[in-house]
């Protein structure tokens, strides 16, 4: 009997022990996550607590692209007739002005053109002249209908015939106007149609260039548009007048604003589009192919936030203080998000809905609370 009474005594010291051992466990865990300030404390401190709040957070979306020029603005010089490249002295990279001389080119064709319009032009009067004669004979039926009307078709054919010439005199860089049997040229000038800088040369001085090659290739660089990458899931962030900033590598502190101008509508195989963006100033040391980054501040749904001084960072974790009593408050951990314009994204925030937060003198509790641990 004196046995069983013994071992109930050992058994009941054992679990009285252990559940103030539990106890102590639970309270000193409790007390670190816990702090209770006095009335000198807390008026010290500063506190302010107030609820969470949900806004529309920013973002900034990070993508990169290259220097692109519209269709519009290159330029593909060839020569409609074809001939000889006399002179040049166009390089890549060369600055070319509006209307001036680029390339001569030269060939028997030209000759041939110039001589077959002045020798139409010479034949005009005769042809003119013989149709108001017969014209004037006809009406007083001393000629036939047919030689009247042989006449008038000669007279207009001729026309023609030097409207068409004329045409491709133009068309050859060729005034009509300013030819006559004294100044027969065999060479014509090449000018440039744009200010601008070249980009290609594909021939050399000698070489004979068909109608459908292509000399040289000019680029307008005013109107460069910044072609971005976007893919499927970041494209319905973008609209149509957005503003976003882009800069190289090698002068990253360089900015350069621009403006969303096309949003592509089709989607490539790695689930991209591209987005073309205007320059808002023209910079000509942005060259077309230079590739670049750009930042896109998007606005993403509503979300929890809290002002920053709210969120403390301990120990590589995101903590807030909440009043659990008068005095009393207890360091909660936090998953955040995007941080803008003084406030931060509290991705668990709605367990904190009805909760009273401490928004202005976080860092001081959470020193206090730090100092009292190590005590």
């Amino acid at each position: 009997m004196k046995h069983i009474i013994y071992s109930l005594v050992v058994i009941t010291l054992l679990m009285s022990c252990g559940a103030k051992k539990n106890t102590v466990e639970t309270a000193a865990t409790a007390d670190e996550s816990t702090i209770t300030l006095t009335d000198v404390q807390l008026k010290n401190a500063g506190i302010v607590t107030g609820k969470i709040g949900q806004q529309q957070v920013s973002s900034i979306l990070k993508v990169n692209g290259k220097i692109d020029v519209p269709p519009q603005n290159m330029i593909s010089i060839s020569v409609p007739l074809g001939g000889y490249l006399k002179t040049t002295k166009l390089l890549p990279g060369q600055h070319v002005s509006k209307g001036e001389v680029i390339a001569v080119m030269e060939d028997q064709q030209y000759i041939q053109l110039q001589q077959d319009y002045l020798t139409a032009t010479a034949k005009i009067g005769y042809l003119e002249n013989e149709y108001q004669r017969q014209r004037e004979l006809n009406a007083s039926k001393a000629s036939s209908d047919k030689v009247f009307q042989l006449a008038e078709a000669d007279y207009r054919t001729q026309k023609v015939l030097i409207t068409a010439l004329g045409e491709k005199l133009q068309l050859a860089g060729i005034n009509p106007n300013k030819i006559s049997e004294n100044s027969i040229t065999r060479s014509i000038n090449i000018y440039s149609p744009i200010n601008g800088f070249v980009s290609k040369v594909n021939v050399n001085i000698g070489k004979y260039v068909s109608p459908t090659e292509v000399l040289f290739e000019l680029i307008n660089p005013t109107d460069i548009h910044l072609a971005l990458k976007i893919f499927e899931k970041d494209v319905d962030k973008l609209f149509i007048g957005q503003k976003l900033v882009a800069y190289t590598n090698n002068q990253p502190e360089k900015k350069h604003e621009c403006e969303v101008l096309l949003i592509g509508k089709d989607l490539s195989a790695d689930r991209s589009t591209d987005v073309h963006c205007h320059f808002e100033d023209y910079d000509k040391t942005l060259i077309p192919g230079t590739y670049m980054n750009a930042e896109i501040k998007v606005t993403n749904a509503k979300a929890y936030v809290l002002p920053s001084d709210a969120v403390v960072r301990f120990e590589n974790k995101q903590y807030v203080f909440i009043q659990i009593a008068d005095k009393q408050f207890q360091m909660v951990e936090v998953q955040t998000g995007e941080t803008n314009e003084g406030v931060i994204e509290v991705k668990n925030g709605d367990a904190l809905a009805t909760k009273n937060i401490v928004q202005k003198g976080a860092y001081t509790l959470l020193m206090s609370l730090k100092n009292k641990s190590e005590e």
